[in-house]
């Protein structure tokens, strides 16, 4: 393998107009599976639920996405599938349109697994496309790419809040439009990336060389996954339970408690956008530290905070937290070259999936304790990033 030298060019040319489509196709993705999580106070009036039927939909749509990611990404890392995505993108539709039509709480599972297939299908591919597109700012193209799904996570209350708790369950299938929009797109993307395959056809395979001996790159991912995990059940809490937790502590409306989410998940989006462009100047490791770490005690703060700091500490740790995720995919991408869709798989699918496992505990936990308890508890998550000091520097080595 040769080296770059210092004064070689580090970036080829980005193709934004496909990090445009791949990020407002990943927006449009997440704003329909967020109305899932903004609808549950609805579905616990209509349908008598109790915290630990909330936790079970959303194990049942994360668990469902965490199965089968890693497995597609192993699948299209070997056979690339270009039009995949908008396969994963009907799959959804389908759970939309039945999540508006459902009559039992069993046909809320099932739609919201046909919306967790959708998300295991879309993600491994559309990291590979953002990746192929980057022209080598990897991070930049990873946090620009994601920063579309924050934005439709944070639309997706909006849209609860102002459409479908007015206007009633059955309007959810009206949004299922939205599906149809993703699928022309991500048609046409499918279309680019098998002509980007056929213009580099001639060159030779990417390296599948790894970077560091092998046992230390299996023990770098544990910590990754871990660190990945843990932030993903503190943001389950977040989105599952936040509205709830606003409700009973602060007396506010349905309406005012799917803003404070929309105020929390805006941030999210945000710090998602600020990691990226971040991690490519200082280096993804720097990002993890201060991203992990510098959570901490805002987390520690935030059970304890009267109304005003609810919102101004709910801000702050959505910026801060959600830096990390594109410089964890980067860095972890970098540990393992070569298998792009089987880390995105691991860390869109399986670590999401921890998400939802803790958020069904989490939901017991409500039920028997309350709420307030739940939020003390998951304050004390950030304090796992402290393994973050277990994570190698990675040898900085190109291909000419």
């Amino acid at each position: 393998m040769a080296v770059l030298s210092e004064n070689a060019p580090r970036f080829e040319k980005t193709t934004m107009s496909i990090l445009v489509a791949v990020s407002f196709c990943h927006m449009l993705n997440d704003i329909m599976q967020s109305l899932l999580a903004s609808l549950y106070p609805l579905f616990k009036a209509n349908y008598d639920l109790d915290f630990v039927q909330i936790g079970l939909l959303t194990m049942t749509f994360q668990v469902t996405a965490s199965l089968l990611q890693p497995m597609v990404g192993i699948v299209t890392d070997r056979w690339p599938m270009p039009y995949s995505l908008p396969v994963g993108m009907a799959s959804t539709f389908c759970g939309l349109v039945l999540l508006g039509n459902a009559g039992s709480f069993e046909l809320l599972l099932v739609a919201a697994s046909l919306i967790g297939f959708g998300s295991a299908v879309f993600h491994p591919e559309s990291s590979r496309v953002a990746r192929l597109a980057s022209g080598g700012r990897h991070g930049f193209a990873q946090s620009f790419f994601q920063v579309g799904g924050n934005a439709g996570q944070a639309i997706g209350p909006l849209l609860a809040a102002f459409i479908v708790l007015p206007l009633g369950q059955h309007s959810v299938s009206w949004l299922a439009v939205i599906a149809v929009v993703g699928m022309i797109v991500l048609a046409r993307v499918g279309n680019w990336y098998i002509s980007h395959r056929r213009q580099n056809a001639g060159k030779p395979a990417v390296s599948r060389a790894l970077p560091l001996p092998k046992s230390r790159v299996v023990w770098t991912l544990l910590i990754l996954v871990l660190l990945t995990a843990t932030k993903n059940v503190y943001m389950a809490s977040m989105s599952s339970y936040f509205t709830f937790y606003v409700i009973e502590k602060f007396q506010l409306s349905v309406q005012s408690a799917q803003v404070m989410l929309f105020l929390f998940l805006g941030s999210v989006a945000v710090g998602t956008f600020l990691g990226g462009p971040i991690g490519d100047r200082f280096g993804a490791r720097f990002v993890i530290w201060f991203s992990i770490l510098g959570v901490i005690p805002f987390a520690l703060l935030l059970p304890y905070a009267n109304f005003f700091w609810t919102c101004v500490l709910s801000v702050v740790i959505g910026l801060i937290f959600a830096s990390a995720f594109s410089a964890i995919v980067v860095f972890a991408q970098e540990l393992v070259p070569g298998r792009v869709g089987l880390i995105a798989g691991v860390f869109f699918g399986f670590a999401f999936g921890a998400g939802g496992l803790g958020a069904a505990f989490l939901g017991d936990f409500a039920d028997s304790h309350g709420i307030a308890f739940v939020y003390k508890i998951c304050s004390y998550l950030p304090l796992l990033g402290l393994f973050t000091i277990f994570l190698p520097r990675i040898p900085r080595y190109r291909v000419a």
